[in-house]
């Protein structure tokens, strides 16, 4: 009989006749009948996949780029070797697809500041077909929205215009209560001029 060994991170396919036996041989030894069987060592540790940024126009009409990254794993080592060709290939262009799906579908503040959401619906999207090859996703972020300069600029000059009218409000408030206190002194004054008298005698 032959030997491999089968690392912690791993977990090896036999291969006998060409035929995948159904376990998958857990680390340690494992033994082979030599010529009939062959091994195929799978990874089972979580992969790091970037997205790369894809372009799409937003439901409200915003050209935007958008990258994300996906964390995955392999769940069925034989499903992963005999079902897909390539796995890392088949997430890495399921999720851009998916991703242009989404872009599609939200709106520009939701890409903005509802991102929770938007990693949820991208998980469902990917983890679909991702299941049949034995990959689970463990988790996918957006990693960056990018705007065209216009919107950039446009969206600078909202927030300049929204400060200045909370410092306007805050001045307007702070010069009101200086009058309401001068009001209130000046009625004090006329209701009690004889304390006020003994007030500056003293």
């Amino acid at each position: 009989l032959g030997v491999r060994v089968v690392n912690q991170f791993e977990r090896g396919i036999i291969f006998r006749f060409g035929r995948a036996l159904p376990q998958a041989r857990q680390p340690g030894l494992a033994l082979m009948i030599p010529i009939v069987d062959r091994l195929k060592k799978i990874n089972v540790q979580i992969v790091t996949l970037p997205v790369p940024a894809q372009e799409g126009i937003t439901r409200d009409n915003v050209s935007v780029k958008v990258d994300a990254v996906v964390y995955f794993r392999v769940d069925d080592p034989v499903k992963a070797l005999i079902e897909v060709q390539n796995y890392q290939f088949a997430v890495a262009q399921v999720a851009q697809t998916s991703l242009r799906s989404i872009i599609g579908k939200s709106e520009l503040d939701d890409l903005l500041s509802n991102r929770e959401q938007l990693h949820r619906g991208l998980e469902l999207l990917i983890d679909s077909p991702a299941l049949g090859w034995g990959i689970h996703i463990d988790r996918v972020e957006i990693k960056d929205v990018q705007l065209p300069e216009s919107m950039k600029r446009s969206m600078s000059r909202q927030a300049e215009a929204e400060r200045e009218r909370r410092a306007r409000i805050i001045t307007a408030d702070g010069e009101y209560q200086a009058a309401q206190k001068l009001a209130d002194a000046s009625a004090i004054m006329a209701e009690t001029p004889g304390a006020l008298q003994l007030r500056l005698l003293q």
